[in-house]
């Protein structure tokens, strides 16, 4: 069966890894059934929210299967779940309750949006999967068919057989959906469950706020990974970086070794930092011929280069095609890179390495939807500079914030009071926040604060995004900021911007990192830099 995503999303439960790659070796022969891990539920019959381990989709129906790993015991109407720690949390819920409860759950969602027609040709049904334990205990709540135990989880598809049919025997009839309904049942499932951490939010490690795929960025992976070479392009916002790695997950899933390449040494600590997949390899262009020795290879099987329009020069390319099998002309690559690069935001193009990797005849996607920054920042962005950052946007937001300082001295007072309005009177963490310019600190307006809202700002440099955000509101030169993000960005000491009439890149690359609220305080254009 087909799994979604690839690899394991989100879990540290070792029980739900061991069962992921069971699942991914079921049914091989059957790519229409998929397994989606790791669904967060908005519907509950009576929680807040409810989570699925796994939803099975396919001709044989939809199924619920609730991983409980580790030892289970139920005394006094009382569950008992110890993990390998030896940690014991209790519910009054019982695991196959918490699966039925979560399927309703699920099925009440699908039948709010999707017609009858469509949902009465699935069989409908629920599994609960003990990987640690034997199961011989009989009780009122639960027959042994659904149940699989450390005995059935050696053969997981014959044990989904057997479930399969069990639930078919339990509806008193065979039900056999049609194509065109599967795919519509499983398109819909996907842009809800298909999903993967943005940045900010892996960075937090929070569940709460996992970010959704759009129907047509899952188009754009499934094309990247069908091709052995690719240009993506798409301007700021539009999911470039978040679109490599999920296509880093796929391909070392496959087994193959990877090249992860960029330029920039704080995107290159961002990013080794949270997403560490066995296979994958994140290197500075110059630390190519490091990282090789260092794997242990003559050269890795698979490339993506993530801000790739840092990279369009002939000796960047040399290097990266150098480290592939096959070289830049036959090997798998994908390459990411801002659709500003050419309209002058990044200083003149090389054509001469815009057409070497013409000539490698790669598959071209455009990323034409924003998902990070809200519509009110996209409009300004564009309106402002003219760039080119997709469409839609993540959400309407708050209007974006304009001041203009006719002395530094102003600018700080401004900066002061955007921070206590943000910060203490907006009740958004002080992490969630971080202030761009284009000026080192000595030189820039923070340097002017009081020395109780100084000594609260972290510069940052290359090693705090190893622990970023850091829990405190950062301070960051606009170039060194380029391929992060955060919740809330204020830009000082950059003058208004005028189309045309100067380089904009600095306004491109500081208003454009802001998810949620957007801040800036322009410095007069008689002052000096």
């Amino acid at each position: 069966m087909k799994m979604i995503p690839a690899t394991p999303h989100g879990t540290h439960s070792q029980a739900e890894k061991r069962v992921f790659d069971q699942l991914r070796f079921a049914f091989e022969h059957d790519q229409t059934l998929i397994a989606f891990h790791s669904l967060n539920l908005p519907r509950h019959p009576y929680k807040r929210f409810g989570e699925i381990d796994f939803l099975l989709c396919g001709a044989n129906g939809i199924f619920v299967l609730e991983v409980k790993g580790g030892r289970v015991s139920c005394k006094d109407g009382l569950w008992h779940f110890e993990n390998r720690y030896g940690e014991v949390s209790t519910s009054v819920e019982g695991p196959f309750k918490q699966a039925q409860s979560a399927l309703q759950g699920l099925i009440s969602k699908l039948r709010d949006n999707l017609p009858e027609s469509v949902m009465s040709q699935f069989t409908i049904g629920y599994g609960v999967i003990f990987p640690d334990v034997e199961w011989r205990v009989q009780g009122v709540e639960w027959d042994f068919q659904p149940l699989a135990d450390v005995r059935q989880i050696r053969n997981l598809e014959h044990w989904l057989g057997n479930l399969f049919e069990y639930w078919r025997c339990k509806e008193g009839r065979e039900r056999h959906p049609d194509a065109a309904s599967i795919t519509r049942l499983q398109q819909y499932l996907r842009p809800e469950f298909e999903v993967a951490e943005t940045l900010y939010r892996q960075a937090c490690r929070s569940e709460e706020n996992i970010a959704s795929l759009t129907g047509d960025q899952m188009v754009m992976v499934d094309i990247a990974n069908a091709n052995d070479r690719v240009l993506c392009s798409g301007g700021a916002g539009t999911g470039k970086t978040f679109l490599a790695l999920e296509l880093a997950r796929r391909w070392t899933a496959e087994g193959q070794n990877v090249l992860l390449a960029c330029r920039s040494n704080w995107l290159k600590r961002f990013l080794e930092s949270r997403f560490v997949l066995p296979g994958l390899t994140v290197s500075l262009i110059e630390s190519i011929p490091t990282a090789l020795r260092r794997s242990g290879l003559p050269y890795f099987d698979a490339l993506i280069v993530d801000e790739g329009q840092d990279l369009m020069d002939r000796g960047s390319l040399g290097k990266l095609g150098m480290a592939i099998r096959g070289g830049l002309e036959h090997g798998r690559w994908s390459f990411f890179y801002d659709v500003n690069n050419q309209s002058g935001f990044f200083g003149t193009v090389d054509r001469d390495a815009i057409t070497f990797l013409d000539g490698c005849h790669p598959a071209r996607i455009p990323l034409r939807t924003n998902c990070r920054n809200t519509r009110v920042i996209l409009n300004r962005v564009q309106d402002h500079l003219g760039a080119d950052m997709g469409v839609r946007g993540a959400g309407e937001g708050p209007a974006v914030r304009e001041y203009d300082a006719g002395s530094r001295e102003e600018s700080a007072t401004l900066l002061a009071n955007e921070l206590f309005e943000i910060i203490d009177e907006g009740g958004i963490p002080s992490g969630s926040v971080t202030i761009l310019s284009p000026l080192p600190l000595g030189a820039s307006s923070v340097s002017l604060l009081p020395a109780s809202i100084r000594e609260s700002i972290t510069p940052l440099d290359e090693y705090s995004l190893r622990a970023f955000p850091t829990g405190q509101t950062g301070f960051a030169e606009i170039p060194n900021f380029k391929g992060l993000e955060n919740e809330v960005i204020i830009i000082v000491d950059l003058p208004r911007p005028q189309k045309g009439k100067e380089p904009l890149a600095l306004h491109y690359v500081a208003m454009s990192r802001a998810r949620v609220v957007l801040s800036l305080i322009y410095r007069a254009k008689t002052l000096p830099p």
